[in-house]
This record gives C-alpha cells, sequence and structure tokens, in this order.
C-alpha cells in the first residue's frame, strides 16, 4: 500500500448505515494500481453531525467523496455548487473539493447507463424501457435515459400517482415518459415491446432473497433484464428473466460504473474498470 502522508489526499464516504459498503475497497484498490496517493474513508454519520462533518471538510486534506443514504438530498444545502443535471435529478451522491468549492454531482444515472453500455452495447437512444419503482435511484436512471434520448420510459410503481408524477417531470425534459402500475398483470402488456427492463426497488435485497417485485409468465423477444441490487449478485428477478433467455445486468455494473465515473471527477482519471469487476464479482461470489 502506498505510504500515507501529509500529501495524502483524502476522500470520505458519508452515509448511515455503513455496514455493507464496498466502496472503500473498490477505490483503494484503484487509487493504489494506479499509484495515487489518495486514502477513501467511511464515515457513519449521524443526522444532528452531518452539517458539522460536510463544513469540516475544508479544513482538511479532503477533496471530495460520495454521499449515501440519509443524506442525497440534504447534502445539497452545504453546496456551493451543483451540476446542473444533479439539480435535475434533485439528489447528489458524489462531491468534490477543489480550491474551496464544495461541488455536488449524481453519478448513479451515469453509472448505470454506462454499465448497460459497457455489458451489453446498448445506447439509450432510439431504446425503451420499463423501471420498476420510482425512489431516488430510479429517478437518477429516468432523468439519465432521458437527458440520452430514450424512445420511450414506462415508470412502475405500486402507487401509480408517484408513478404520474415523476412522468411529468420527465417528459418537461423529453416526452418520452408514460406511467403504469406496478403488478405482473401491467408489465406484461408492455413487455414485449421494450429493449430493457430494470428493477430499482430493494425488493429481493438481502436478507429478503425469495421475493422479486413481479412474475412474468412468458417473454416472446431478446431483451436486457437489469436490477441494482448487488447482494445478492443473482436476485430472484434476475434468474427468473434468465430462465425466460433474457440477457442479464447486474448490480455490480451500476456499484463499479457510478464509482468510476466518480473517480474520474476526483482524480481526472479513469480506473481500471475490468480488475473493479473482477474484485467486487469475487467478493459477493464468495460472501
Amino acid at each position: 500500500m502506498k505510504e500515507i502522508n501529509i500529501s495524502t489526499k483524502l476522500l470520505g464516504l458519508f452515509g448511515n448505515p455503513l455496514s455493507f459498503t464496498l466502496s472503500p475497497l473498490m477505490h483503494n484498490t484503484a487509487f493504489q494500481q494506479m499509484g495515487l496517493n489518495y486514502l477513501y474513508i467511511p464515515f457513519e454519520v449521524q443526522e444532528e453531525n452531518f452539517a458539522a462533518t460536510i463544513k469540516s471538510l475544508r479544513y482538511f486534506n479532503f477533496v471530495g467523496g460520495n454521499v449515501t443514504s440519509p443524506f442525497k438530498t440534504r447534502i445539497m444545502e452545504y453546496l456551493d455548487e451543483i451540476d446542473e443535471k444533479a439539480r435535475i435529478i434533485g439528489a447528489v451522491n458524489t462531491i468534490s473539493l477543489n480550491n474551496g468549492v464544495l461541488k455536488g454531482f449524481n453519478t448513479d444515472g451515469e453509472g448505470f447507463v454506462e454499465s448497460l453500455r459497457y455489458e451489453k452495447n446498448v445506447e439509450p437512444k432510439g431504446s425503451r424501457f420499463i423501471i420498476l419503482g420510482s425512489g431516488g435511484a430510479a429517478r437518477a436512471i429516468i432523468m439519465t435515459l432521458a437527458f440520452q434520448e430514450a424512445d420511450k420510459i414506462y415508470i412502475a410503481n405500486r402507487t401509480f400517482n408517484k408513478a404520474l408524477e415523476l412522468a411529468e417531470e420527465v417528459n418537461k425534459i423529453r416526452k418520452c415518459a408514460e406511467p403504469v402500475e406496478l403488478n405482473s398483470t401491467e408489465i406484461e402488456r408492455y413487455i414485449q415491446e421494450v429493449d430493457v427492463i430494470i428493477n430499482t426497488t430493494k425488493v429481493g435485497m438481502y436478507p429478503d432473497v425469495d421475493k422479486t417485485p413481479i412474475e412474468i409468465k412468458e417473454i416472446d423477444k431478446k431483451m436486457v433484464a437489469c436490477d441494482i441490487i448487488y447482494n445478492p449478485i443473482h436476485t430472484k428477478f434476475l434468474k427468473s428473466m434468465m430462465q425466460q433467455g433474457c440477457d442479464i445486468v447486474t448490480g455490480v455494473g451500476m456499484l463499479v460504473n457510478q464509482g468510476a465515473e466518480a473517480f474520474k471527477i476526483w482524480t481526472g482519471k479513469i480506473p481500471p474498470r475490468e480488475q473493479l469487476y473482477s474484485l467486487i464479482n469475487n467478493i459477493l461470489v464468495n460472501k
């Protein structure tokens, strides 16, 4: 490991809880392989201490970090600048601190889109999607797909009005979104006309590994099924879609690629993505 000294540039992960996070291992491995004098540290922050924590970054050798639940929206009030796409998404997961300016970005959506592009050669432009869920991760992904000229985005949520509200916001950027109810019958009406289906809900995440957001009985076309959950690496949803002949993208892709986007913001360099995929996959397969 590279020596830690007074010149070491610090990065933090700020959230709560942080009992299971692979980001420190991923980033510190990349820094070591590239010979960069950076150190990435997780900080489990209590809500009442969050403001003081962020303000204190200016007094040490911090150059940025990541922000996760429950602080992705709250962080925005402490920033000097916010990237335009992050402002539209309404959440920040990456911060940079350069020359005293604390700036916020959102790499979640771009990270997901890059995983589709990198793993399956799927471009958003002209493609059609069904998104399961309308929470923060869904919002970042959907807005990014709209920015990149997706042809159609069906937004499925059990609370239909939430899907409707998000679709109305998306359509201000690009008229491509339509709300639908999140149930198997409704999804089966639309699934034959899309190229990609994405689960952004937490249904199927450990320890509830026997659950799935929907049950699809039959798919008549070749398509890509994605899940942003990476614990377990193959959710019940993905296993079901694989059995129907779909290509799949696991949550590892979004984890690695949103991290790679943040890495570029902090260092101006591209991390060793293939090695990071192998690192994370090996950990999760053997978990």
